[in-house]
C-alpha cells in the first residue's frame, strides 16, 4: 500500500493526512474482497525499514493503527473478517500491541475473509528467523538436515497458516517488491499501478483482478493447449 505521502503532497497536505485517507482504501479493499469471496488478503502496513522514518510520522502511524482497530471492529464483524498480524510485533509500542491483540481475539471466529496486517515486517527478517528456528531444531537433534524440505521451511515462516498469494498488487508506480513475502510470492502474479494507495478504490481492485484473470499461470509447466503433435 504505497503512495500515501506523495498523494497527500499533491493535495497540499502533510503525509499524516495521506495515511488517514489510506485507511479508507483499506476498508474498501477488505470489504470488496470479502464480497467477492476472496478468502485471504495480506496488507503490507509497516515495514521494519519504516522505523527509520521521522519519529513524528512513526508515532502518528502507531496512533492511527490503534484508532483504526478500535473503530473498525464493527465493520470487521459485519463483513465476517478475521484479523491477523505477522512481523516482529514485539517492536510495536505496548498500546498498539494490546489493541492489535484485542482485535485479533475479538474477530477470531469470523470466517469470510482473513485479513493479515504485516506490521514491523520484512521478508529478510522473517527468513532469518526461520533459519534460526530450524537451526535450533537441528542442534537439539529434533530435525535431521536431510529432512529439511520446502514444506519444513514454509512451516517455520510467519505465514505458515496462510496459502501463498496468487496476486501481489503494488500501488504508486513503484515496480519493486520491497522485502515483502519473498519466499511466498515465488509464483505470484505481480500487478503494478501508478495509482496512489488513497486512490485505490473498488474499481481499481476490479481492474487488478481482471488483469490477473488474463494471466496464463503455468507454474513452470506447459499449458496443455500449447502441446501438439506436429513434430515441431
Amino acid at each position: 500500500m504505497d503512495g500515501n505521502g506523495r498523494w497527500a503532497k499533491q493535495q497540499g497536505k502533510n503525509r499524516i493526512f495521506g495515511h488517514h485517507k489510506g485507511v479508507d482504501a483499506v476498508r474498501t479493499t477488505a470489504e470488496t474482497c470479502a464480497n467477492l469471496g476472496i478468502p485471504y488478503l495480506t496488507l503490507y502496513a509497516f515495514s521494519t525499514e519504516n522505523w527509520g522514518r521521522p519519529s513524528f510520522e512513526v508515532n502518528a502511524l502507531m496512533e492511527l493503527l490503534v484508532h483504526t482497530i478500535k473503530k473498525e471492529i464493527a465493520t470487521l464483524h459485519k463483513n465476517q473478517i478475521r484479523l491477523q498480524a505477522i512481523g516482529n510485533l514485539q517492536m510495536l509500542p505496548p498500546k498498539c500491541l494490546r489493541e492489535l491483540n484485542v482485535g485479533i481475539e475479538q474477530t477470531k471466529n469470523n470466517q469470510r475473509l482473513t485479513l493479515t496486517l504485516a506490521l514491523s515486517y520484512s521478508s529478510r527478517w522473517e527468513i532469518t528467523q526461520m533459519v534460526k528456528n530450524i537451526s535450533h531444531l537441528v542442534q537439539q537433534g529434533k530435525l535431521n538436515p536431510d529432512d529439511i524440505t520446502e514444506q519444513v521451511i514454509t512451516q517455520h515462516l510467519c505465514t505458515n497458516q496462510l496459502p501463498d498469494p496468487e496476486l501481489l498488487i503494488r500501488t504508486s508506480g513503484e515496480q519493486r517488491i520491497s522485502n515483502f513475502l519473498l519466499w511466498q510470492i515465488a509464483y505470484s502474479e505481480l500487478y503494478f499501478t501508478d495509482i496512489f494507495w488513497p486512490q485505490f478504490d473498488q474499481e481499481q481492485l476490479y481492474k487488478a483482478i481482471y488483469h490477473f484473470q488474463q494471466r496464463d499461470r503455468r507454474f513452470g509447466k506447459i499449458n496443455p493447449d500449447d502441446t501438439h503433435t506436429s513434430g515441431q
